[in-house]
């Protein structure tokens, strides 16, 4: 497997030429850099006007392995072939440097970039990546990786301070300024210049033989991201998502992820960065925050694989659900204003916002009976919600990041009758969700006054809370929490509630039993509108082999706009668009799918007669697009005749894929498919009148064209990983994956 690095743009505040003055210190060897134990300059060249200097150096590094190991390999010392190109005109340097020892077996290549930051002259940016791809090592693939992963981390680590330590070295000799170069008055002619193994340092003798891994570490490093925090105020603070360009410019200053991002060791930080541009590479749009994913990062211990498998899925979930304007569009309830037991209240000793939950004094069975689970779920996501827009404002308001909270949970009062099934069974489906779409929201939960009950309780939900966020809960009982070590150490004594013997009123209900007036039938909660799980304005879709779904669009005018948006969540299929003039059959459910699998009844529908023949009793209008697995799919057609039309989603069967490096979404969402002979789409249609249609559009290119819609009533705005224009003959559709 290959292994790959990157890093953001680390900025020194000083200009580019005195930077290079400090770099060129580090040669012929480093005394910060133990292991760089010496480098011949093999060959040296530099243009007539002075402007262009190549150098290739020959570097010995002595890397830190087990004995047994550089016995079996039969080397002391690895050697790398370092490229470095400096152009002073543009204010450039170009590193490109790769293993010499052991090439056929290990390849280790690392790119590096020394520029003029482009908003300030006088600051310099620096940029770094590399790939790791051990082929074979007698066996010991595994140990090689993990030295030279962690040597290399080492090495980056000092990068900064190398440079820095030498531009101390030169302030401290008075050279503080280095003049940019400069065109020659007069033509010059300079010699070419060319040595072979000239450098003052000699590389200790050895044979000629190939490497064991890490490549010279040169400096901090490189990136793939935006400052964002700087177009906050063009962002809607409720939305997990920002409007980037997702172009290969953005980038993401080393500054930037300190401050708002924290901490993070330099392989955490390339994680952040390779996840982040593999965003911005296959999609064209929204994209999630910095933040939102660095919490899926964290959930899943900055594995990539696994942090991004999860992420799509709350992707797709947020965007099928619309849960980004939650906060635009949700209204509580009165009845959740007057016995919901929680509220927002002032914040922890660390800045973290604070949630109060008086769980022992809430009508938990009351609730359910009056709003049922969609209401209550509804009304938990616009918490958690707000407290991701609370994490933002107190990270401004500290100057610090801060991206989770604290929840203080009150459970004096809890008794049996807060274990009504349903009740539990309500609470056990919102944990779920909750730890599947806010992963690493929660950064301490304080469980006070637990009653002789609570172990009852605990023991029904804990196997549905993720071991990383059990680790963050502190459970007090009875008046334990006053003591030290209590809530003192966790909040300030000036906001601690009244309830709980504190001087600070909190404004949080205080609950009691729900009036039975306001029960109701479960008929009158189904019938109450849109649900958040149930029901959306999308449908669903099985796709078998040799059972395709078929949806039929009738149409009176010529020239309507039929419109599509579409989700692949599970497998490949074959977007095909049919017109007819005979009217088709009475919807036929695919009674028995491939394999004596029966079908979901009501999701698999075929129209098109087995009798028909394509080219007389129906006609292709569009050509077909191939659809994968996580993307999602906008387009428009513009009718030419009235008629019957049928969208068909026709099962795909895709070939074995190629290894890659990078993989796109129906790789990482493969592995979740139960069946490989079926697929599920998610949809919505509508039909359009011309004038409509040219005013929803952003380009209508001809009659019978399709092109890309976007309306600001469709529903899937939020989620999309990449998009692809794809224009042939009479379509062209925008995918996002």
């Amino acid at each position: 497997m290959v292994q790959k690095y990157q890093s953001p743009v680390r900025v020194y505040k000083h200009p580019f030429e005195l930077v290079m003055a400090a770099y060129e210190r580090r040669f012929p060897t480093c005394h910060l850099i133990p292991m760089f134990v010496a480098s011949d300059v093999v060959e040296e060249e530099t243009s007539e006007d002075g402007s262009t200097n190549r150098v290739e150096r020959r570097c010995a590094l002595d890397v830190d392995a087990p004995r047994l190991l550089k016995r079996i390999a039969g080397v002391d010392y690895v050697y790398f072939i370092q490229k470095n190109t400096l152009d002073r005109k543009e204010r450039t340097l170009h590193i490109e440097s790769h293993n010499e020892t052991f090439s056929n077996r290990v390849i280790i290549s690392e790119t590096c970039c020394y520029s003029a930051h482009p908003e300030n002259d006088d600051w310099t940016c620096f940029e770094q990546n590399a790939s790791l791809d051990i082929k074979s090592f007698f066996g010991f693939e595994s140990t090689v990786e993990k030295i030279a992963m962690k040597q290399y981390a080492s090495s980056i680590k000092k990068g900064k301070e190398i440079i820095e330590f030498y531009l101390k070295e030169l302030e401290d000799e008075g050279i503080t300024h280095v003049p940019r170069w400069t065109p020659p008055l007069l033509p010059v002619s300079l010699p070419k210049q060319t040595s072979l193994l000239s450098s003052s340092t000699a590389l200790p003798k050895q044979a000629a033989v190939p490497a064991v891994s890490i490549p010279l570490a040169t400096d901090a490093m490189d990136i793939t991201f935006q400052d964002v925090q700087q177009d906050s105020g063009t962002l809607q603070a409720d939305s997990l998502s920002e409007i980037l360009p997702g172009s290969s410019e953005d980038k993401l200053d080393a500054d930037y992820i300190k401050r708002y991002l924290g901490d993070l060791t330099p392989l955490q930080e390339s994680c952040l960065i390779r996840l982040r541009k593999w965003l911005q590479e296959t999609h064209k749009g929204k994209i999630p925050k910095d933040q939102h994913i660095l919490r899926f990062l964290r959930a899943r211990d900055f594995n990539m694989d696994k942090a991004r498998e999860i992420l799509c899925q709350s992707l797709t979930w947020r965007k099928q659900h619309q849960v980004d304007y939650l906060l635009e569009t949700w209204s509580s309830p009165q009845v959740l204003q007057d016995y919901y037991t929680g509220g927002w209240h002032h914040h922890d000793r660390d800045g973290r916002p604070l949630y109060v939950l008086r769980l022992g004094q809430m009508d938990t069975k009351g609730l359910v009976r009056a709003l049922g689970e969609e209401s209550l779920l509804r009304h938990v996501l616009s918490i958690n919600e707000e407290g991701l827009r609370r994490c933002e404002e107190n990270t401004k308001v500290f100057g610090r990041p801060i991206s989770c909270w604290t929840c203080l949970v009150d459970l004096e009062g809890l008794n049996m009758r807060h274990l009504w099934r349903p009740g539990v069974k309500a609470l056990l489906r919102i944990i779920e969700v909750v730890e599947a779409n806010y992963p690493e929201t929660l950064g301490r939960l304080l469980i006070l006054r637990a009653p002789r009950v609570f172990p009852v309780l605990w023991t029904l939900v804990s196997p549905f809370i993720d071991e990383n966020t059990r680790k963050k809960f502190l459970i007090y009982a009875g008046n334990d929490y006053q003591g030290p070590g209590g809530l003192v150490d966790y909040i300030d004594k000036e906001i601690i509630p009244d309830f709980l013997a504190g001087e600070c009123m909190c404004e949080v209900p205080e609950g009691g039993l729900v009036p039975k007036s306001m029960y109701r039938t479960a008929e009158e909660l189904d019938n109450e509108g849109v649900r958040l799980w149930t029901e959306t304005i999308y449908q669903s879709a099985s796709v078998f082999k040799g059972a395709p779904h078929e949806l039929l669009i009738e149409i009176i005018d010529a020239s309507s706009v039929i419109t599509w948006d579409f989700d692949m969540c599970k497998g490949d299929v074959v977007f095909n668009i049919f017109h007819s003039k005979r009217t088709p059959q009475p919807p036929r459910k695919d009674p028995l799918a491939p394999h004596g699998i029966a079908s979901p009844v009501g999701n698999n529908v075929q129209l098109i007669d087995k009798s028909w023949t394509l080219g007389q009793d129906y006609s292709m209008v569009e050509s077909s697009l191939t659809c994968r697995e996580g993307e999602s799919v906008q387009g428009s057609h513009i009718t030419r005749w009235p008629g019957f039309y049928i969208l068909q989603w026709k099962f795909h069967n895709m070939p074995a894929c190629s290894a890659t490096n990078l993989p796109r979404v129906d790789d990482v969402l493969a592995t979740l498919q139960v069946s490989s002979h079926k697929c599920k789409v998610m949809f919505y249609t509508e039909v359009l009148g011309s004038e409509d249609f040219r005013m929803a559009c952003w380009d209508v290119q001809s009659l019978g064209s399709m092109t890309s819609l976007e309306s600001s009533h469709s529903g899937f705005s939020q989620l999309s990983a990449a998009t692809t224009a794809s224009s042939q003959s009479q379509s062209s559709s925008l995918i996002s994956r």
